[in-house]
């Protein structure tokens, strides 16, 4: 990436959902990944602790 530090990817797809549902970032961090990706995945009525 920018800084020359590889990007993290998150996805997540299938079930519990739709078998076509797919949710992926790519990022700097696993942090900024999952503030991407979970508030998609909560959504979609996915229940996940803050």
């Amino acid at each position: 990436m920018r800084d020359g530090v590889r990007p993290w990817t998150f996805v997540a797809s299938g079930a519990p959902f739709h078998e076509d549902l797919l949710v992926r970032t790519d990022a700097a961090s696993v942090e900024d990944c999952l503030e991407i990706c979970l508030p998609q995945l909560r959504d979609r009525g996915l229940v996940i602790p803050e």
